[in-house]
This record gives structure tokens, sequence and C-alpha cells, in this order.
């Protein structure tokens, strides 16, 4: 490797780097219709407690990994033993993260370019194109391949300017436009017709729902998800950490971020769906459930914007920003994954393996855009309903079983003074060894059963 590795230059900017690889499209309309859907604040009270139990430390084996190897995911797995069978496991389970990443990263293009569409017809509508913002709110070839396309250059440019002028400088600048937004939406919001409904479905717990099995098993794929685990982006991220940085505390800092960012767009979304119920738009599919998923945005949120008359417009620009801006933070560090392993197997300079291989994955994008039917769903259901989860309990059962004790206890103390004398130390470690890859394997078996 002739070029230095980057190193975030400040814990500020490492948390808003991991939170914003967090905080993605799938939490922002994921987890308030989990709730919704899932007893309100019983839910929220499930969520919070497995997001500690089983997220915290999955994300935990994942950074402490990444900043003792100083490396990409495959050179860090593969380098864990010495054993010649585990490190070829370790590193085959790096190159599979690495094919994840990139495969999530292609679709997620995609649903990108919807919102940086619909972020455009906002603008168009409020400058009278009535043509322009048709097409652009319409589904096509065309449109998905432009917008998918230049939602793929966004993240290009920002990963080929390096760890500190690429990701951490726009990650520090777009987690507090992101969550500015937020705030705005959810004032306005909140003041409409119907939000007040909305907010006590979101707030108001029915408790006697806490112990349901399917509330649990809900509430556990969202903890897992919600932190982007299992593909190896914090373990890329953590590879650019200080050894002066206590990883615990930067752990818990990264999942209550992330945690509370969830919570307060469940503010937004929920009062949002009921507004738009006021104003007489269908906010349930045929079972009476909550639409949920990605037909809030492009169902239910839309007519309710035109509802608003011509605020509305502006409403729609800010709201559409704020999904852009979400997808993009998320983006970043799932094109990172496979960036970081040619710039450091490879010798490639960083921008040109930005190009080569964003290229290619944009490549993936367009013959999905060209074969939506068949395509689009699989890929979704392949990485994140099967191989997110083995990726994640991999990850654990290599830092629980194949991390050496004494070396990853040295690891965890650099930046935390006396860690072996603390509860962490004496929980963490049995964690990672078998809850966590038990209750993971036990959340996957659900959702495929």
């Amino acid at each position: 490797m002739s070029a230095p590795r980057g190193q975030f230059s400040s814990r500020f900017g490492f948390i808003m780097a991991a939170a914003g690889s967090a905080v993605g499209l799938g939490n922002i309309w994921g987890f308030p219709t989990q709730t919704a859907s899932n007893g309100g604040a019983a839910f929220v009270l499930v969520y919070l407690v497995l997001a500690f139990v089983l997220a915290y430390p999955a994300l935990m084996a994942e950074l402490v990994i990444g900043r003792h190897a100083r490396a990409n995911i495959v050179t860090a797995l593969g380098g864990l033993s010495h054993k010649p069978w585990l490190s070829r496991l370790g590193s085959f389970t790096g190159l599979y993260g690495v094919l994840t990443a990139s495969l999530i990263l292609s679709f997620y293009t995609i649903v990108a370019g919807w919102m940086m569409s619909f972020l455009a017809a906002s603008v168009t509508d409020i400058a009278g194109l009535d043509a322009a913002t048709a097409w652009l709110t319409t589904m096509s070839v065309e449109r998905n391949l432009l917008f998918g396309f230049l939602f793929a250059a966004l993240t290009l440019f920002i990963i080929s300017s390096g760890v500190q002028n690429g990701i951490e400088k726009w990650s520090s600048r777009l987690m507090p436009l992101l969550v500015g937004l937020l705030v705005l939406l959810i004032i306005y919001v909140l003041m409409q017709p119907g939000a007040m409904e909305g907010l006590r479905v979101y707030l108001m717990p029915d408790m006697s729902r806490v112990l349901e099995p399917k509330l649990i098993i809900s509430a556990m794929g969202q903890a897992f998800f919600s932190l982007s685990l299992g593909v190896g982006t914090m373990l890329v991220y953590g590879s650019y950490l200080s050894k002066q940085d206590s990883l615990p505390r930067l752990g818990a800092i990264v999942t209550v971020v992330d945690l509370g960012i969830a919570f307060i767009a469940g503010l937004l979304i929920l009062p949002a769906m009921f507004v738009a119920k006021e104003a007489g738009i269908n906010i349930t599919d045929a079972a009476g459930n909550l639409i949920g998923d990605s037909d809030i945005i492009f169902q239910v949120l839309p007519p309710l914007f035109d509802s608003m008359g011509g605020a509305g417009q502006f409403v729609a620009m800010a709201f559409f920003a704020l999904m852009t801006i979400a997808a993009l933070t998320s983006s970043i560090s799932m094109l990172e994954v496979p960036v970081s392993l040619a710039v450091e197997r490879f010798d490639v300079q960083r921008p040109v393996a930005a190009l080569a291989i964003g290229g290619s994955i944009f490549a993936i994008s367009a013959v999905i855009i060209f074969n939506f039917g068949s395509l689009f769903g699989w890929v979704i259901d392949l990485t994140t309903k099967y191989s997110q989860p083995l990726l994640g309990v991999m990850i654990c059962l290599f830092c629980g079983w194949v991390f050496k004790r004494n070396q990853l206890l040295e690891e965890l103390k650099q930046g935390h003074d006396g860690l072996e004398d603390g509860l962490f130390w004496k929980i963490w470690p049995f964690y990672v060894k078998l809850v966590c890859p038990l209750l993971i394997l036990f959340t996957f078996w659900q959702s495929i059963a």
C-alpha cells in the first residue's frame, strides 16, 4: 500500500459519518410505520432495549475489528487468524460483504434517484412547469437512468475526495442540515389538522403488546438494520478512527444519535399520514394496515403536499431534500466499502477506484432499471433479507471467537483506560460471542419463515 490511509480528524466527524450511514431512507420511513403497526410506544420501548442488547454489541464488533486492522473489510477479517482456513474464510466473508454493499448501493441508487426527481419536481412545480413536473413524477426508464446517474455521480464525487475532505467534510455538513429540515417539517406538520391523532398513535403505548412475538421480532430486525450493520460500512469507518478515541463511548453515541433521529422521524411521518387522512387521502392498505415502506413517500405524501396549496410546494421541496440527504449519507458509506478494498489491496488511486467501482455499480443499477419487474425486488431480498443478517452473524463470530481475547482487550483499552474493570468488558464479549449471533439468526429465520 503506497498511499497513506485516511483518518477522521475529529470525533464529531466520525459520529456524523457513522450516524449518516445508519440514518437512511428505510430508517426514516420504516421505523415510524413499524411503530404504528406494532403497538405505538410499546414498540418504541422494545426497540430501544433491543438496540442496545443487539445492535450496539454488533456495532462494537465492527468498530473494534476495523480499528485493530486499520484496513478494508477483506484484509481486516482475513488477518484476524494465522490459521489458513480461518484466514481464507475471513477473506471470503469480507469479499461477500463488499459484493453485498455494492448490490445494496445498486438498488439504493435507483430509489435515491426517485427522491432527487421528486425534489426537482417540487422546483418545477413552483416555477409552473407542469409538463416537466409530470415527467419528473412519472415512473420511466429515462427518468430513472438520469437521476440514478446524477445521484451516483454525487456519491462518487464525495468518495473520491477521501476520508477527511470527502466523507467527514460532507457528513458534518449534511447531517446537521438533515436534522434541521426534519425539525422544521415536524413543526409545520404538527400545526395541521389531524396531526395530533397521528401523534397519539405514535406515542401512546399499548403495553399489553410488549411481549407479542411479532412485535419483538419486528423490533429486533429494525434495531439491527437501522444501524447499517452486516455489510462492513461501520468496520471500514472504524478503521479510520484514532487510537485515542474510546470505542465503547463512540459506539454508544452513534447508537443514541441513530435512535434519536429515527424517533424524531416518527414525529414527522405518522402525524403527516394522519394529516393526509384528514385531507381525504387513503393511508391504509386492503387489509386495513397503515401503508408502509416507499408507498408512504409516493402514494400518501405527494397528494398531501398538493392539498396544502402554495405552502405545500415548499414543504415538498424541503421533504425531498431531506430524503435525498438521508440517501446520500448512507450511499457514501456503502461505496467506501469496495473503494477502500481497491485502494489498499490493488494500489489504485482513490479517484480512479471511485470512478471505476462507482461506474460499475451504476451499470448494475441500469440493468435493474431495464429489468425492473424481475430484478429490483430480487436484489433487495438477496441483500437485505438474506445476505446482510448472515454477514452480521459472521462478523460477530469472528470478533467473539477468532479475535484473540487479549488482543481484543488491548484494542479496546486504547482510548478507554480501566475498561477491563468496567461493566462493558464483563458483558460485551459474552454478547458478541453468543447472544448477538443467536438473536440475529432467530430474527433472520422468522423473517423468511
